[in-house]
């Protein structure tokens, strides 16, 4: 039989230590070359190195290193192989003929695992039924896919986070004085009467009140919700003794919110860490990008045709978007010393003109806290509209500048001539800038007003705060807390109600030139996100204030969830500027983290530094929340507090800071490993396409040459080449090329 020289060995052995064509191999040469053998070791090296090329790579030719499929795992399932029916069946009887070998013990062993089993599996499948929101979120992928999936999964993540915070906050503070209050128990009450710092008149309305006041009360939590669970100055209590034990409350309401944050952390940080992992190890070639989003970029969940056509298009932006950075960075690298210092300055000026605009912000900000404070304090009473826009004054004049100031960052970052995925990045981070940043200003205004008193700036308050303005500031803040909340609700629903409802009308029923050119409302997912990120914010720093804010972030987000599938169904369409699940998750839990950091900040002070309030609230007999701490450890037993302070001392701190700077370097250090890692394998995997196309072309070339030896044969009819061309598109899809050996003829082989 005769063959090409160039397909098989000479002496029959194996082909992966004496084939010259696989000393051609491009992987081979590229090892050849990163080794770069001494003189002395040369035939050595290059024979280990040519037969781990044949256990490797060559393996599919050799017939002696063909890998057999590893049997299945006997502890599975039988349905669960990969296997045809008549398989299965053969494997279920092996099963009960070597069960029928095996004594009682055994057979219980397996019948209780096998139970177990099913018992898991069927406990997930209710469990799994019982997700919040399962069936909307399913239909939500469907018709707009993973990109917009991603926001409402966020949005249920909320939801959960906030619900498992008001069940702490309530199960901690809220319920035992609930039990106290229908129990044998009695309450030991923290205020001291006979000071004048203990004075907490009523703010319950006396008289004849008109309805429109009960408006403003549940809108601005003044008046009859002040002395109620929702805020911080009904707690009045500082122990609860039961039959057995003695509970402390101050303990007790400042454990829970450090349980709750660092809850939220933990959460958070589980969440984000898939995400991370793999924006650590993604490749940042272009060209591999443009392979992913032309091979792989396609969401197959998307059913709907109209979201058909948007991720086409926002496919083809997206390569677009690509291009223009390939130009701008080659832009970048053909610019002059001239151009350069340019393009710096204008973005200089730029930025100076941008914090210009954050400082007018927190300006007006600052006056209208101020403002309305004092009118607040003066209770001035003109007429119910006015009344209203004074109480709200702080969060107007905030949802403007979140409103006004998107829309400039998006004018004047064209000038600054960055990529347009940068573009995208930068005007988000000032966004979310701004946001926070309102809400610190916000608490900086009330804070320069409570610890502020009209007497001589330099003798200090006589109750450690402004007690005539305030009697109980802390409820004042939980206030303004509360109002912000409420407002950022009003402003959402009204949005989709005034806003996006009409322009839908307008765009599907008028046919004049300007409709379609203002086009139907875009669902852009980072606005959206901000949105959400601000409001939970709100509730990380108010439910120190007022416990019972969680409960209301909860109901927020869950009727906002109805809202904005609704939104999104009827009246929105998705944005020209997607994101992909996985970079956007990541990038909406490090928002999220960056708002707990900024909430941790306002909560962290108001406890160690500025004087707890003497008419209200469980911390009436310490100086600061903090001080509840100390006096707790103090009076625990002496190894236990030792142990404590040991713990709260520097010298722990430095060494447990220490310790955590050597297992992040550690962890830093297993990350860039990983990282090489996948980079070696993508490398390996586009040595192997090349490997698979030189073997082609030489395939190619060697039956090139068998034609051109043979004699000159009738031409194939059509159904013997169809036939053939059947067969090869059979045989394409193999994991190795398909080598065909030429027929046999009388000429032998020289």
């Amino acid at each position: 039989m005769e063959s090409d020289s160039v397909f098989s060995s000479a002496g029959g052995g194996p082909v992966s230590t004496i084939n010259p064509l696989l000393d051609q191999l491009p992987s081979y040469q590229s090892l050849l070359y990163r080794r770069k053998p001494s003189a002395v070791g040369t035939g050595r090296r290059r024979s280990s190195s040519r037969q781990r090329m044949g256990s490797t790579s060559s393996g599919r030719w050799a017939g002696s290193t063909v890998e057999r499929p590893r049997s299945p795992d006997p502890q599975r399932p039988v349905r669960q192989l990969a296997r045809s029916m008549a398989e299965k069946r053969r494997a279920r009887e092996q099963h009960i003929e070597q069960r029928k070998d095996l004594n009682r013990w055994q057979q219980w062993r397996l019948s209780v695992r096998r139970s177990w089993r099913r018992f898991r599996e069927d406990s997930q499948e209710v469990l799994s039924a019982l997700v919040l929101w399962r069936g909307d979120i399913h239909a939500i992928e469907g018709k707009f896919g993973t990109g917009i999936l991603s926001y409402f999964s966020f949005l249920r993540f909320l939801v959960l986070l906030n619900f498992i915070i008001f069940l702490l906050m309530f199960g901690l503070i809220i319920l035992p004085i609930i039990i106290v209050s229908h129990s044998s128990a009695n309450m030991t009450f923290v205020q001291q009467y006979g000071s004048e710092c203990t004075d907490y008149p009523s703010s319950v309305r006396r008289g004849l009140v008109l309805f429109h006041q009960y408006i403003i009360d549940l809108l601005s939590g003044t008046g009859f919700l002040e002395q109620t669970y929702l805020f911080y100055g009904y707690y009045n209590v500082d122990l609860v003794r039961f039959s057995r034990f003695t509970y402390n409350v101050p303990l007790a309401y400042l454990l829970a919110t450090f349980a709750y944050l660092f809850l939220s952390l933990v959460w958070i940080v589980k969440r984000s860490v898939a995400g991370f992992k793999q924006n650590l190890v993604q490749d940042e070639d272009r060209f591999q990008s443009f392979c992913n989003k032309i091979f792989s970029g396609w969401d197959f969940c998307i059913t709907d045709e109209n979201a058909a056509k948007l991720k086409r298009s926002s496919l083809l932006y997206e390569l677009r978007t690509d291009l223009e950075e390939e130009r701008i960075k080659q832009k970048i690298a053909d610019r002059t010393f001239k151009e350069r210092c340019r393009i710096y300055l204008i973005r200089l000026v730029l930025n100076l003109f941008v914090v210009t605009i954050l400082a007018g912000c927190f300006y007006c900000i600052y006056r209208a806290t101020i403002y309305s404070q004092e009118r607040q304090t003066l209770k001035l009473q003109t007429n119910f509209i006015l009344d209203l826009i004074v109480e709200y004054l702080p969060s107007i004049v905030i949802t403007l500048g979140n409103f006004i100031t998107p829309l400039m960052f998006d004018v004047i970052i064209q000038f600054e001539d960055y990529s347009p995925a940068f573009e995208i990045r930068f005007t988000l981070m000032r966004c979310v800038f701004m946001r926070l940043a309102s809400i610190g200003v916000l608490l900086f205004s009330l804070w320069s007003q409570i610890t502020h008193c009209e007497t001589d700036d330099t003798v200090p308050c006589p109750c450690g705060y402004n007690h005539q303005l305030y009697p109980c500031w802390e409820s004042r803040v939980g206030q303004e807390m509360y109002k912000l909340m409420i407002f950022d609700f009003i402003i959402i629903s009204a949005v989709t109600v005034f806003v996006e409802f009409p322009r839908k009308l307008i765009v599907t029923h008028c046919d004049c030139g300007l409709a379609k050119w203002w086009g139907q409302q875009e669902f852009a997912i980072p606005q959206n996100v901000l949105e959400i990120v601000y409001g939970q914010t709100i509730c990380w720093i108010g439910t120190f204030y007022s416990p019972l804010l969680p409960a209301i972030s909860t109901i927020k987000y869950f009727i906002i969830f109805y809202i904005k599938k609704v939104t999104l169904m009827k009246n929105c369409r998705p944005a020209t500027r997607p994101f992909r699940a996985s970079s956007s998750n990541f990038f909406f839990l490090a928002v999220l983290l960056i708002g707990l950091a900024m909430a941790c900040v306002p909560v962290g002070v108001s406890i160690a530094q500025i004087s707890s309030s003497k008419a209200c609230g469980p911390f009436v007999n310490y100086t600061t929340s903090w001080q509840v701490l100390p006096q707790v450890v103090s009076e625990l037993p002496t190894g236990l507090s030792e142990f404590l302070y040991a713990i709260s001392s520097e010298a722990f701190a430095v060494s447990f800071f220490v310790v955590t700077c050597l297992a992040m370097f550690y962890f830093i250090a297993l990350a860039g490993a990983h990282k090489r890692v996948v980079n070696q394998l993508r490398e390996q995997l586009a040595m192997e396409g090349r490997d698979k196309r030189f073997l082609i072309q030489k395939l190619c070339q060697a039956q090139k040459r068998l034609a051109s030896r043979q004699p000159r044969a009738a031409p194939l009819s059509s159904g013997s080449s169809v036939a053939q061309y059947q067969y090869s598109s059979q045989n394409r899809n193999n994991s190795g090329v398909l080598l065909e050996q030429p027929p046999a003829t009388s000429a032998t082989h020289a």
